[in-house]
């Protein structure tokens, strides 16, 4: 199977500034198992651009779309999670010290927790991510993190972005998780929320606009009240 030597790659979304003062890579969905390159734009990429379309109108702030070499996760090969901390890598090569956010969808909000650790990275926002129970928290430690699953999802399990939340409690004390009421995978009937919701952690993480009330009083309550809180009053 030939792979195109480019991938994988950032792509800028919007606009380019050239001192940026903070980076928020976007990651995408994929399959359990696919091996075929992820050289061509699917759907799932372009569910996650109006994400990165949102984000984008931030002043200051530099947006990239990560596309991967192959489709899937691969098992153990973790083929997306290794694209996200290559390019996060090169990223920290590339400007150093920049504050760093990550927001990815399924698959891609699987690849961003395990990519975390990643040095500048400050903030990681998970939607409707596919876990399995196996998944590390340690590298969370100094993130705030942010997961949030509807609850029509018939693709991703939602007990399991909340006990990995639990986890993740364990080892940062900036974990929010909220219930998407009347929403699936797709993230197509609460739309807007749903983009609200990652731009005001976005830019309250990166310093763009103070921190949003509503994850902040997530973050504060108690295991379980600040992880299964339904999404209301971030518009």
């Amino acid at each position: 199977m030939d792979v195109p030597e480019s991938l994988p790659r950032l792509e800028p979304v919007g606009p380019r500034p050239a001192r940026p003062a903070a980076l928020v890579v976007v990651a995408h969905g994929g399959g359990a198992n696919a091996t075929t390159s992820a050289d061509r734009r699917g759907l799932p990429y372009w569910r996650m651009v109006p994400f990165a379309r949102a984000l984008a109108r931030t002043d200051g702030l530099a947006v990239l779309m990560l596309r991967y070499r192959l489709r899937g996760w691969n098992g153990s090969a973790r083929d997306a999670a290794r694209d996200a901390e290559e390019m996060l890598a090169e990223l920290h090569r590339r400007r150093p010290g920049v504050p760093t956010a990550l927001v990815g969808h399924s698959m891609g909000g699987r690849a961003v927790l395990h990519a975390a650790g990643a040095p500048d990275v400050r903030a990681v926002a998970a939607l409707a991510p596919w876990l399995d129970g196996t998944d590390p928290v340690d590298q969370l430690a100094g993130r705030s993190v942010l997961i949030a699953h509807g609850d029509r999802e018939r693709t991703t399990d939602p007990r399991e972005s909340l006990a990995y939340a639990v986890r993740a409690r364990r080892v940062t004390d900036r974990v929010a998780r909220f219930d998407v009421l009347g929403d699936g995978h797709a993230m197509l009937r609460r739309a807007r929320e749903w983009h609200a919701l990652v731009t005001r952690f976005v830019r309250g993480e990166l310093g763009f606009a103070p921190e949003d009330p509503a994850i902040a009083h997530a973050m504060r309550r108690p295991t379980p009240g600040g992880l299964q809180v339904p999404l209301s009053g971030v518009r």
